[in-house]
């Protein structure tokens, strides 16, 4: 299994994290923090169809991403991919080892029990609020995010945990003309996950889209391992590991 891409921090490989993941090594990951495709924007069939390039693009926004596959699941079909990807990384990490995965409100239901069939610990979820949101006049404004926390097995907590107290909504907004992705993340959110536990030091994203945990990762100079099915996201992902680290 040859790298896409390598230095001294982070590895790249282009491929299906269904047949990549299996052959890595045992035990390997402290932390598997990923975001992958939703399957949503939108609420009928032909909706969930669209390629994401239009599904995810504010109209106002003529900027057009590489597309991604794999955004066209129903929410039973979501489920049994995700439990499935799950049960791989998990034999991957260590005991005590944490995931953390994006999600919407459409599918955070079906994504909680993913994690669990796929024989993580649930641990919860946490906020991302991205102070943004398509206005709902007479609705509530869908201005959040969420992510879905477990870990392998007992996790340490409290007083003799390593690391901090970290909030339970993380606000940051996103800049579009600063996305490589159609759905990229702020890669600040990245770096306020990633300093919740001192022993996060491995990181796995196997939706590795444009790099940006990845590059969260390399800041606080962390390692990381990130795969895509994408080889022009990995290209991308690959560019954006060359730049500069600099000071936080």
């Amino acid at each position: 299994m040859e790298p896409y891409y390598q230095d001294d921090y982070v590895t790249i490989y282009h491929g299906d994290c269904r047949e990549i993941v299996p052959v890595m090594e045992t035990g390997a990951i402290d932390i598997v923090l990923t975001d992958p495709p939703y399957s949503s924007g939108g609420m009928t069939r032909s909706d969930r169809n669209q390629r994401t390039s239009d599904k995810y693009r504010r109209t106002q926004v003529h900027k057009k991403d590489p597309d991604f596959t794999g955004d066209n699941r129903d929410q039973r079909s979501l489920a049994l991919w995700c439990s499935d990807w799950m049960a791989a990384c998990l034999y991957r990490t260590r005991e005590g080892a944490a995931i953390v995965c994006f999600i919407d409100w459409r599918n955070l239901p079906c994504v909680v029990d993913a994690v669990q069939v796929g024989g993580w610990v649930y641990r919860g979820i946490a906020v991302w609020d991205k102070d943004g949101g398509r206005p709902d006049k007479g609705w509530f404004r869908a201005q959040a995010e969420y992510m879905v926390l477990g870990s392998n097995g007992p996790l340490v907590r409290g007083v003799h945990a390593p690391g901090i107290c970290q909030a339970g909504v993380l606000r940051h907004n996103v800049v579009g003309a600063q996305k490589q992705h159609v759905t990229e993340k702020p890669v600040e959110i990245l770096r306020d996950i990633l300093r919740t536990r001192d022993d996060w030091a491995t990181v796995l994203d196997p939706f590795m889209g444009s790099g940006t945990t990845l590059r969260a990762a390399k800041d606080l100079q962390k390692h990381s391992i990130g795969i895509d099915l994408s080889e022009q996201y990995c290209e991308i992902a690959a560019k954006r590991m060359e730049q500069e680290v600099l000071p936080l």
